[in-house]
């Protein structure tokens, strides 16, 4: 499957939960929620994933988590704020 496919799908399943849901609720609901859409699909899909922090080439368990891994290539952050801020772009 390409990456555009990939992104396809999670664009849908994105909205799809969107739709559902409205805004407003906590970022575990539409976790939970978008998981299991992409579960749904096909994908192989991992939530709350470690990632570690590298520093001088040692990894460090400094307590990262990746909301959704799909396909060991698409990272999802999720964020139910009222704005983007640079401390959410800079988590990302």
């Amino acid at each position: 499957m390409t990456e555009n496919e990939i992104s396809r799908i999670i664009f849908n399943c994105s909205l799809k939960v969107h739709k559902a849901l409205g805004l407003g609720l906590l970022e575990s609901s539409y976790e939970e929620c978008l998981f299991y859409e992409l579960n749904k699909s096909g994908l192989n899909v991992q939530k709350q994933k470690a990632l570690p922090l590298i520093y001088e080439e040692v990894k460090l368990n400094v307590g990262y988590r990746i909301d959704i891994l799909i396909e060991n290539k698409d990272i999802i952050e999720i964020k139910s704020v009222e704005s983007v801020n640079d401390i959410h772009l800079a988590k990302i």
